[in-house]
């Protein structure tokens, strides 16, 4: 799930979630706004059976994003606007705000 919420000014808070499985591998948000970074935005499990984590983004751009689980698997998010075809033959997806 992909929620969007208007912030201050020119910002959109976005929410990511997925499902969650008891004992399942941590998952992580990596994308071109965090430099692809997986200990940069961590989804944490909540009560709602869901893990999820929010990001604060510019209106007007499009976005890169994927979810990467501990144990080395890269997910994507059925959820995405749109999907593009990477240099490493893998897909990205695309957010647009």
């Amino acid at each position: 799930m992909i929620k969007r919420e208007d912030a201050t000014g020119c910002k959109v808070k976005v929410t990511f979630a997925l499902p969650y499985e008891e004992g399942q591998p941590g998952i992580s948000l990596v994308g071109d706004f965090n430099d692809w970074n997986p200990s940069a935005n961590r989804l944490v499990k909540r009560r709602n059976g869901t893990a999820s984590v929010a990001v604060t983004l510019e209106k007007g751009k499009t976005y890169r994003f994927r979810y990467y689980r501990d144990d080395d698997v890269w997910l994507n998010d059925r959820e995405a606007d749109d999907y593009e075809f990477t240099e490493h033959g893998s897909e990205n997806c695309l957010l647009r705000l």
